[in-house]
């Protein structure tokens, strides 16, 4: 069975989906087999891959209405070892529909079941708000990765978040365990993204990841050309990063990469781009 990793943040502009696509590309670096599942309406964990909303002819929608298969809708990305299953229009409706359908919060999960054999880790990224799509990815997940920019008000909303996870684990999901915190747009310069740190690594304690993803003008470039950071340019500092929270994912999880994404080195914080 896949690691299903749900990545998750009510607050909007935390880095939420550049996590989820960048983290997904450097486990496939890595050469592990992922999938990336775009839960948000916005779709754009799909267009940061290559495949805008407008253009997949069917994705999550689809399988959470039971009108397709997992297997039908998977489409590969720039990134070999990565596939990904698109957002649609049609996933802004999805969440009316599944009110009075059974096993409403288990149709990612059971969808999923279907490609069990196909990945090693399977990443889902989350609407921006705490909804019926969000609860059917927790429902789904091994774990939560929580992205938290450094910025003002960061902690702003995750004491409801927090609350979620644990319902969700009382209710449908016993098996959710948060996988941790990981910090944003860092730039270790400013003494606000410092005093961030500090305290989310107080609140937090080991919850929170060694590494640090830092502002970096490569990673907010990618999206535009519809690629992942592992496929527009595997070198920069953001992509050194993403491979650094990757392997530590991993150990985390006890496993291991396959191979080499090249050059692994702290990323300098101090650099701005």
């Amino acid at each position: 069975m896949p690691y299903i990793l749900t990545v998750s943040n009510q607050k909007g502009g935390v880095g939420k989906t550049t996590t989820a696509i960048n983290l997904a590309s450097a486990l496939a670096a890595l050469g592990h087999r992922t999938l990336v599942v775009d839960m948000d309406p916005q779709g754009n964990a799909s267009s940061g891959l290559g495949i805008p909303k407008d253009v997949a002819p069917m994705g999550t929608a689809d399988v959470l209405l039971d009108l397709r298969d997992m297997e039908s809708v998977l489409v590969p990305t720039a990134l070999e070892r990565l596939d990904v299953v698109p957002a649609t229009a049609e996933l802004v409706g999805v969440e009316m529909e599944l009110v009075s359908a059974s096993r409403r919060e288990y149709r990612l999960s059971d969808a999923l079941a279907h490609v069990a054999d196909r990945y090693e880790t399977v990443v889902v990224d989350c609407p921006p708000s705490l909804n019926l799509l969000t609860v059917n990815a927790l429902t789904a997940a091994n774990g939560v990765l929580i992205p938290l920019q450094t910025e003002y008000y960061a902690m702003e909303g995750l004491s409801q978040l927090v609350r979620t996870i644990h319902a969700v684990r009382q209710k449908l999901n016993p098996s959710l365990e948060r996988a941790g915190v990981v910090l944003t747009m860092v730039d270790l310069r400013n003494k606000l993204s410092q005093d961030v740190v500090t305290q989310a690594r107080e609140v937090f304690g080991a919850e929170v990841f060694d590494t640090v993803i830092p502002r970096n003008i490569r990673l907010a470039e990618a999206p535009s050309f519809g690629k992942p950071i592992h496929a527009y340019d595997p070198e920069c500092r953001g992509a050194r990063a993403y491979t650094e929270l990757a392997q530590e994912i991993l150990a985390r999880r006890g496993a291991t990469s396959t191979r080499s994404a090249g050059p692994t080195a702290p990323a300098r914080l101090e650099e701005a781009s």
